[in-house]
């Protein structure tokens, strides 16, 4: 790798976590009105959406790994593609994070790391099993997002408008990874992704 394609990969991650993304489509929540919340109802959705955007952030991660140790031209596109689209995903929930009064997560540099680590890995084993890692975390994610569109506020039409856009384009990469020749993964590991994930949301949602 060159000293140049380093220092982009390196600023790319310094953007992820520090720095403020934006989004070439418009917020989903454009134009729906603020739901009238009550303060408990506002601190669990900003807690839920804090969940959303570290994901993000770990998605970014990912693929990121996943990309910098693919073997396909092919295989990069289409890691590449879904990276983008999880950055309006980051946009998004960091300006609804923003609208209800809330802050990012503290623990968004560590996972940030640890995901790069995972993603890197999962590149080396081969695109089959690298697609099929990421099939596999895009159907949790999506898992993940139908759970919250049941536990939102009712009311909370904006939080509940971005999470739908962001389950239906989780949906989509996952579709991708599987046309692209992604490997089933054994249950053993779809279980330690679970879990780890779990760990991730229940701690995020409160740091």
């Amino acid at each position: 790798m060159s000293i140049d394609h380093v220092i982009v990969e390196f600023d790319r991650a310094l953007r992820t976590v520090f720095a403020s993304a934006r989004s070439q489509r418009p917020s989903p929540a454009l134009g729906l009105v603020e739901a009238v919340m009550n303060e408990g109802e506002k601190t669990h959705a900003c807690g839920l959406m804090r969940v959303n955007h570290c994901g993000e952030i770990c998605a970014q991660a990912l693929y990121q790994g996943q990309a910098l140790t693919s073997f396909d031209p092919a295989v990069r596109d289409a890691l590449r593609g879904a990276a983008n689209e999880e950055t309006e995903h980051l946009a998004w929930t960091e300006q609804r994070i923003a609208e209800l009064g809330g802050r990012k997560s503290l623990l968004n540099p560590l996972l940030y790391l640890a995901s790069l680590s995972l993603g890197l890995i999962a590149g080396r084993l081969g695109d089959r099993w690298s697609l099929g890692f990421l099939a596999e975390t895009e159907r949790q994610v999506e898992a993940h997002l139908d759970g919250h569109l049941v536990v939102l506020p009712e009311q909370d039409v904006r939080s509940r408008q971005i999470v739908d856009q962001m389950r239906q384009d989780e949906i989509q990469h996952a579709e991708t990874a599987v046309h692209l020749g992604a490997a089933e993964l054994p249950d053993a590991a779809k279980f330690a992704m679970k879990m780890a994930a779990k760990l991730m949301t229940v701690t995020v949602y409160r740091v």
